[in-house]
């Protein structure tokens, strides 16, 4: 070995071993999903804690946004095709409208699942959200399967929902 061999591959194998438990911290963290309570729009509490054991989909959207405009009928039959095998469909507006502006909003387009507005510490746990709809698949166990930024047509959102089933 040269004089440089031995302190090089040392060095390369500390950093590895770093970066494998940075890797799996970073995994762990990234796929439990963050903890929250909201009020809904129907004047409730509910914190993802009381939803464990059951398969969630959490929306971001706002009144503004037409991708999730178009998305809320999807999301409406997806709640009502698999609440009986224990889905819940959460949509959580980013709007800074009043939150009786936005709950007549959603009322006016017959949104049907459970809505709410996040709060900035939602926003902070799952974010950085930067554009919308972003939706987070979360399965039985409270993990983050997937997460998708932007519209996602029908027979796609079908298919994530499955993977949570």
């Amino acid at each position: 070995m040269t004089r440089f061999t031995f302190p090089l591959v040392l060095l390369a194998a500390l950093a590895g071993t770093a970066t494998g438990l940075h890797g799996q911290a970073q995994a762990a963290d990234r796929n439990t999903a963050p903890s929250f309570t909201v009020r809904t729009f129907d004047g409730k509490t509910t914190r993802l804690s009381e939803l464990h054991g059951r398969p969630v989909v959490l929306d971001f959207w706002a009144t503004w946004s037409r991708p999730c405009r178009v998305s809320m009928p999807d999301l409406n039959t997806m709640q009502e095709r698999y609440r009986g095998r224990g889905l819940v469909v959460f949509g959580l507006s980013i709007d800074e409208a009043e939150p009786l502006e936005v709950r007549n909003f959603t009322e006016k387009l017959g949104v049907r699942f459970r809505t709410g507005m996040a709060d900035e510490r939602v926003l902070d746990d799952y974010g950085p959200i930067r554009s919308i709809p972003t939706t987070f698949f979360i399965n039985r166990q409270g993990e983050i399967v997937r997460r998708v930024v932007g519209y996602i047509d029908a027979e796609t959102f079908e298919s994530y929902v499955r993977e949570i089933l």
